[in-house]
């Protein structure tokens, strides 16, 4: 398994280098920087004095000049400072990532919580009206925007009930139950299109291993079925979905950045929106190598739990 690991972390490496240079450039691309931000559209700063800025900030420099330096940077742990407020961008990056990292971890477990029996229920009953309401609840789930439904649970469960808080972020060491409450909206809202589309994988992947000889054969051999659906097809059955849920988790952690913006929550998609808007390029190009980061990582554990479920799968 180690020379497996070993070619999947230098490809990933490659990955995030390209992820690097695409965000380094395409940030740049975007009209206007950091100066203009600064002075205002209609300031009334002479020309020398934007050059000046300019050159506080290193962006009269080439742009090839520009990105390496800051990549010899980032080979010594050093992902620049805030162009903003001149802060050191790891230092946001590490007050911030438990935030996104709880709130995606959150908005995971509960769309496996929903789909895994949602999706066994609706094998288990195909073509019955189980069958059907899981399927409605899958393509109503996939089709619904995340912000939109943002919105909708802070309208009825935050204003209407008043079962959650609309906005704000509580953290785990000062409530427990403070930070679930105000999380829960945000990672509900996150994982319904996960859930919606793992209930789908789980329902089509177990019919279909329902219907091999061994689940046939244990039948035949006077099983309950609850035996031959949980202790025999199950297992067999979540290898696909494996493959979704950690594809899946780059889609999460992207939805941050809406979810965190209408939530108010001080986490890292709301810190690179900020970063986007302020033309910050230290922080847009923090906030995306952490993310990208961990979306790779998360691909080489999922390669690695393949091995866990499947004793068949083998590493080369």
């Amino acid at each position: 398994m180690l020379p497996f690991l070993l070619k999947r972390f230098g490809l990933a490496l490659v990955s995030l280098l390209g992820v690097l240079v695409l965000v380094f450039a395409m940030v740049r691309l975007v009209p206007g920087d950091v100066v203009t931000n600064l002075i205002g559209l209609e300031g009334n700063v002479s020309p020398e004095r934007r050059e000046e800025l300019r050159r506080l900030f290193g962006l009269d420099l080439p742009l090839h000049v520009q990105f390496g330096q800051w990549f010899g940077a980032l080979l010594q742990g050093d992902l620049g400072t805030s162009l903003r407020t001149d802060r050191p961008v790891l230092t946001d990056l590490a007050l911030r990532f438990p935030v996104t990292l709880e709130l995606t971890l959150l908005a995971l477990l509960i769309a496996l919580a929903i789909a895994l029996p949602l999706g066994v229920t609706a094998a288990v009953n195909r073509g019955k009206t189980l069958d059907y309401l899981a399927s409605l609840f899958a393509l109503v789930g996939i089709a619904a925007p995340s912000f939109w439904l943002a919105i909708l649970f802070i309208l009825l469960f935050s204003l209407k009930l008043g079962w959650f808080p609309p906005t704000g972020y509580v953290l785990f060491s000062e409530d427990p139950l403070g930070n679930l409450r105000s999380l829960f909206l945000p990672a509900l809202a996150l994982g319904m299109s996960l859930a919606a589309a793992t209930t789908r994988i789980v329902r089509s992947s177990l019919l279909e291993v329902l219907s091999l000889d061994y689940a046939r054969t244990a039948r035949a051999k006077g099983l309950p079925e609850r035996a031959v659906v949980y202790r025999h097809a199950l297992r067999n059955a979540l290898i696909p979905v494996v493959t979704v849920v950690g594809l899946q988790v780059g889609n999460l952690l992207g939805g941050t950045v809406i979810i965190e913006q209408i939530f108010g929550l001080p986490g890292i998609g709301r810190f690179a929106l900020e970063g986007i808007n302020l033309r910050d390029y230290p922080v847009v190009q923090g906030a995306v190598l952490l993310v990208a980061g961990a979306f790779v990582l998360v691909n080489v554990l999922v390669d690695v739990l393949y091995a866990l479920i499947d004793p068949r799968v083998r590493f080369e």
